[in-house]
């Protein structure tokens, strides 16, 4: 067929071919062409059978079935195969169509991407698709950004097939902003599900090896939770997975090796916080604990010699109020995911700033509430806190945050204490806390590491009450002159 498909899809892995089952579903004609033939072939006989797919078995057969503008979905690896399929499509495509990557790819990667295809007359969008396969056939949460020329023709799709939320069906989709702004957002998206799911793993470890909890226990402790402020989709697949059993009747969570992967997203979040200078501790934190974590064998060895306090054993001692510190661990595990999703908009706000985007931080909140992985209850509250302050510095200032932070902070501090007295390694927890400590700390140590700076380098400081940008230097050994470094902030 010739210009029948309203868009067209490049890539049927998982999220590719729910992605497209989607799409037909709210009634579009969908294009679809994999690399390797044989998938479409099983795809449009298998899932796809009797429904408005165009299976096609070369990319020049592909382009030719859209409708003009052709508007090409992508969702392949990040990287050079984004590249490659670009410049294979080039030659068969014209001004004013459409490129759409849907992948995780790195934001700078878009954003080039924009301006190169640009001079082309070729619209390039790069957006955030998040939800796992379940929302991709479902509704996901959609974060599009790129070249602005190309929403129009793309926003009833990606609306159409995104997750709705309440009042009003409103879609978990709108345009992010300009450049790499959509796959920077998914990007920091991505990071702050690393902090959510390590803080949910810490929860876990606290009550199973120091409160003795069974796997029923957890599932029912969980099941509560999401009951509650801690409402979400992570919460609600753990007590899932907690009450899952094999074949055998042994539950799966025990047959799991406590080695966990990781494909980059959160690592390239980490990375950009610290090429902006901004503390995001917990997401850094998250990161490193997954690379702990694969050094499975190093750490059965270092579990023989290193001495420290045993987790389980202390369990079997444990007298205090049980249910009191459930609820104790339940406040830790809120407060810690409010500093994760504060450290995330930090970050986009200086972003913003950085690359020229205008990002509306309420309206991201709300993209997140339905189809998305760190899908929660409290992302309203992220969304009127912007409302009424757009130019907010940081969310832990808003009067909603401060008030849940009172009530949570006994029970946080409880939970990072007896993890650090019994041995038990929860960093999120306590990255979270330490950072929350320093940021409402007025005087903070950093005057000494200053004067040490100065001591051996000659690099300078600033003096309390003194101009901002007024530079001082001590001689401080009596030898060394007056002369000193230009001050300047890597």
């Amino acid at each position: 067929m010739t210009g029948n498909a309203d868009i067209g899809l490049i890539g049927l892995a998982v999220m590719g071919e729910n992605l497209v089952l989607n799409m037909e579903s709210r009634g579009f004609t969908v294009a679809v062409f994999n690399r390797t033939t044989a998938k479409v072939d099983a795809f449009v006989n298998g899932r796809g059978k009797g429904k408005k797919f165009i299976g096609c078995d070369s990319i020049q057969d592909f382009v030719k079935s859209l409708k003009k503008p052709r508007k090409i979905m992508m969702m392949i690896h990040a990287g050079s195969p984004v590249d490659a399929v670009i410049q294979e499509l080039l030659p068969l495509i014209e001004k004013g169509d459409i490129i759409i990557d849907g992948g995780n790819s790195l934001y700078t990667d878009s954003d080039r991407r924009v301006k190169e295809l640009e001079k082309k007359g070729i619209l390039f969008v790069g957006t955030g698709v998040s939800g796992g396969e379940e929302g991709a056939l479902k509704g996901p949460s959609i974060m599009p950004g790129g070249n602005p020329a190309a929403w129009n023709s793309i926003k009833p799709i990606l609306q159409a097939i995104s997750a709705k939320v309440q009042p009003g069906d409103q879609p978990c989709c709108d345009w992010v902003g300009d450049g790499g702004a959509g796959h920077y957002v998914k990007m920091v998206h991505n990071g702050i599900e690393y902090g959510d799911m390590q803080l949910i793993s810490e929860a876990y470890f606290i009550m199973k090896h120091y409160l003795g909890l069974n796997n029923q226990e957890l599932k029912d402790v969980f099941a509560q939770w999401n009951k509650s402020e801690l409402d979400s989709y992570l919460i609600e697949i753990t007590s899932d997975i907690f009450g899952k059993k094999d074949e055998h009747g042994e539950y799966v969570i025990d047959e799991i090796l406590d080695s966990a992967g990781q494909k980059g997203t959160g690592k390239w979040t980490a990375m950009n916080a610290l090429d902006m200078g901004i503390p995001a501790t917990l997401i850094g934190e998250s990161v490193f604990a997954r690379c702990l974590s694969s050094l499975k064998d190093e750490r059965v060895k270092a579990a023989k010699i290193l001495p420290g306090p045993n987790a389980s054993e202390s369990s079997k001692h444990f007298q205090g109020d049980k249910k009191q510190f459930i609820e104790y661990v339940k406040n830790a595990l809120f407060a810690s995911k409010l500093v994760s999703y504060a450290q995330g908009f930090t970050m986009m706000r200086h972003a913003a700033k950085e690359y020229g985007w205008k990002l509306n931080y309420g309206s991201i909140a709300l993209l997140w509430r339905g189809g998305c992985i760190i899908r929660s209850t409290f992302l309203g509250k992220i969304k009127e806190a912007f409302d009424k302050n757009p130019n907010l510095e940081n969310l832990l200032s808003d009067s909603w945050f401060v008030d849940q932070l009172k009530v949570a902070q006994t029970g946080w501090r409880q939970v990072a204490s007896a993890s650090l007295l019994h041995g038990i390694p929860t960093p999120a927890f306590t990255s979270a806390l330490s950072y929350y400590d320093g940021y409402r700390c007025p005087t903070l140590s950093a005057n000494l590491i200053q004067a040490q700076r100065d001591y051996f380098g000659g690099h300078t400081y600033e003096k309390l009450g003194g101009k901002k940008g007024e530079f001082f230097h001590t001689n401080w050994t009596g030898r060394g002159g007056n002369t000193h470094s230009t001050s300047y902030n890597a």
